[in-house]
């Protein structure tokens, strides 16, 4: 499978982060060549424009409650291709399944699906007063998060824990010592990535303070 793309400028970990983004939070139009991109964040969309080569405008769209967001559309058929060659489709959302990623940059990947549809959360723990993390991806297909439960497992060496919220709603959790795992091979220095998410798992990184072995993380953390 191609890893560049030369009419979008887009190389390695670059292309399958983008791949992941637009699992988990962007939109293959039917026509069978514009993907579009959604964020609340205009200054990230700026970064998708500049890792593409794309000039175009970052619009404003409305949500069904009226609530506004960035997006970008990429108009190229060859990368609409490959996104189809990994596993996408049109109407994604609840028919997802296993896709075709790149074991090399699964990583890169999985940042971004992060960076689309999860959470990286910091809380303090009510009983022992210390700080506690946790990061979830969600998705509608339920085939898909296990999928990805079982990849990640494999690839990253994490353990997560499948849940359904509703039937159209699926969630994979992490504990903070999986996080922290993910943190450091996810969003490694330099990576193209969400500002704000990025700083929150650098956080999750440095804040090991009395954390101990896991049987989620499948080799000591340092």
């Amino acid at each position: 499978m191609p890893h560049k793309r030369k009419d979008l400028n887009i190389i390695g970990a670059n292309l399958w982060y983008l791949v992941g983004l637009i699992t988990s939070d962007g939109c293959l139009s039917k026509d069978g060549r514009h993907i579009d991109i959604t964020a609340k964040e205009y200054e990230f969309l700026e970064k998708i424009k500049q890792v593409t080569g794309i000039s175009n405008k970052i619009g404003i769209k409305y949500g069904v409650r009226q609530q506004w967001a960035c997006h970008i559309q990429i108009g190229n058929k060859n990368f609409y291709n490959l996104l189809l060659m990994i596993g996408l489709r049109p109407n994604k959302s609840l028919t997802i399944r296993s896709l075709n990623v790149s074991h090399k940059y699964f990583a890169d990947f999985f940042r971004g699906l992060i960076d689309g549809d999860g959470c990286i959360r910091r809380w303090i723990h009510p009983s022992n007063n210390m700080e506690q993390w946790s990061l979830r991806i969600s998705s509608g297909s339920g085939v898909f998060i296990k999928w990805l439960n079982c990849i990640a497992e494999h690839l990253l060496h994490i353990k997560g824990k499948v849940h359904m919220e509703t039937h159209k709603k699926w969630i994979l959790k992490y504990g903070k010592m999986a996080a922290r795992e993910i943190a450091k091979q996810c969003y490694y220095s330099d990576c193209l990535g969400l500002d704000r998410k990025i700083k929150l798992a650098r956080e999750c990184l440095n804040s090991y303070k009395g954390w101990k072995k896991s049987k989620t993380v499948f080799y000591a953390v340092t």
